[in-house]
């Protein structure tokens, strides 16, 4: 995966973040949030 990620915790859940700090889509834990990624870099 090329682009970069940035995963932050936000009020009991996690909040993803491209390069350019742009919201990208939220998850319940960090490795909800991995999975994802990884879903989108397939």
């Amino acid at each position: 995966m090329t682009e970069q990620f940035e995963i932050r915790w936000v009020r009991g859940h996690v909040e993803v973040f491209d390069a350019a700090g742009r919201f990208c889509f939220s998850a319940d834990n960090e490795t909800e949030a991995r999975e994802d990624l990884r879903e989108l870099a397939a």
